[in-house]
């Protein structure tokens, strides 16, 4: 799949799921794989990214089988891992890169964590200079302290670290790292990112501890209880279909099984604001991660302002709700987005050139975007710039513009969200499956495998 071709689409009239959540599927093979025995994961994200971290897992001496598309079976070993046999290759996943870095950093053998060109460009100074701290020997191979990362196993010990950057991966990886650490390890965020790994901590009975702070703590030697666990759709892979869907005045989208973290459904709220109908029902927390149905009705959306607390929470929403920004009345403004820089690409760049290509007026912001909403967005020969997200959003914008408009180099879309092209098809294609019980039906097969 080379380059995707969109045209103009009907109204969105469908019900759907989505595949597993990738945050959640990382950090559930890697709990699982330090814990006393087998576990069970269901759901599992099919996507390269998750599939790259169970290659790591397996090529440090774990077991993990796959009985069937969407499970696993990972044979914890007590947090006992091997010394891998060659370099670990992350790919296009910084979260495997950074996690696993915790991980490894209190080992007693070396590794090596390699990752493709996007990965090797991305910033690791943020996990190494705290690792360091607990006493970790990691360096940074590549220029400006990027990849590949070469760990020498070491003694740690629990430090107390306040986050310079919001970022859930950062956190994620020392707590992970706490795990082989003496004492506590405590983690401070002034602002609140998502919370997976924590909760996913105590669902395998990891004793953890909050304080009035904002800190998270954990403590050394701790082995995870071996559960069985059940990973709810990606609400960020749903993003994609509840914009499209609420840009369309009577549009109507159901999405069934959907994470409904509230430290990821940010998205929801931007969508009231800026005008759509929004229902969001949570039918399931036997898991600790929550999860159910959202429902939204398309209006005329009118512009809003997306800054301050609230970007950590939907930072990778960012490149669909600028498009929907572009479709809005008025104009809607992105502030405090610096992170969107080092992502696969400079989101940042790459959302303001191609929204520019399909006739969008933007400025571009060192923090964010300024888009003028309303222009007529025409069809337009777009670069994904091998980014993942921005390949999907501009998909989405190609169902609101005149004539055709094709995205290129659309395999990244595989790293996050295989079946893409096909759930694509489905909603925009005037001739194909409309109906909500065939769509459900003609997704069952994909499901098993998602």
């Amino acid at each position: 799949m080379d380059d995707l071709r969109i045209k103009r689409a009907p109204r969105i009239e469908a019900e759907i799921i989505v595949p597993g959540d990738k945050s959640i599927s990382h950090r559930a093979v890697l709990i699982a794989a330090l814990a006393n025995g087998p576990c069970v994961l269901r759901g599992f994200s099919r996507s390269a990214d998750c599939m790259n971290t169970v290659v790591a897992m397996r090529a440090l001496g774990i077991m993990i089988e796959q009985p069937e598309p969407g499970v696993l079976i990972v044979h914890g070993q007590r947090r006992k891992l091997s010394a891998p046999k060659n370099e670990i290759d992350c790919g296009n996943s910084g979260t495997t890169m950074r996690l696993l870095a915790g991980i490894l950093a209190g080992q007693n053998f070396s590794s090596r964590l390699v990752g493709d060109g996007s990965l090797s460009r991305r910033p690791m100074s943020r996990i190494i200079e705290p690792l360091r701290l607990m006493g970790a020997n990691i360096e940074a191979e590549g220029d400006q302290d990027t990849a590949p990362l070469r760990i020498t196993g070491a003694p740690l010990h629990g430090i107390k670290y306040t986050l310079p950057v919001a970022s859930a991966q950062l956190k994620s990886a020392l707590l992970f790292a706490g795990l082989f650490a003496k004492g506590k390890t405590t983690v401070e965020e002034p602002v609140p990112t998502r919370n997976h790994t924590e909760l996913i901590l105590n669902y395998f009975l990891v004793r953890t501890q909050k304080d009035n702070n904002g800190g998270i703590s954990v403590f050394g030697d701790h082995v995870p209880e071996s559960r069985d666990f059940s990973i709810p759709g990606d609400i960020s892979s749903a993003a994609f279909w509840l914009v499209a869907a609420a840009a369309q005045p009577g549009g109507h989208l159901l999405v069934r099984q959907v994470g409904l973290n509230e430290t990821r459904t940010g998205l929801l709220g931007v969508l009231v604001r800026m005008g759509a109908q929004v229902r969001e029902a949570i039918e399931d927390v036997d898991q600790v991660e929550p999860r159910g149905t959202v429902e939204v009705t398309g209006a005329h959306l009118k512009a809003t302002v997306i800054q301050g607390r609230e970007i950590p929470r939907l930072i990778d929403e960012l490149p669909i709700l600028a498009v929907a920004g572009a479709l809005a009345n008025g104009t809607t403004i992105i502030r405090h987005a610096q992170e969107l820089r080092v992502k696969e690409t400079d989101r940042i760049a790459a959302i303001a050139h191609n929204l520019r290509s399909m006739g969008a007026q933007v400025v571009e912001l060192d923090d964010g975007l300024e888009i003028h909403g309303r222009a007529p967005l025409h069809g337009a020969r777009l670069s994904s710039f091998g980014d993942h997200r921005i390949a999907m959003a501009f998909a989405v914008a190609g169902m609101f513009a005149e004539g055709e408009t094709v995205i290129q180099d659309v395999d990244c879309v595989a790293t996050s969200y295989p079946g893409f092209e096909k759930m694509l098809s489905e909603l925009a294609n005037p001739k194909g499956i409309r109906t909500t019980t065939q769509v459900i039906t003609s997704l069952a097969p994909s499901r098993s495998e998602d």
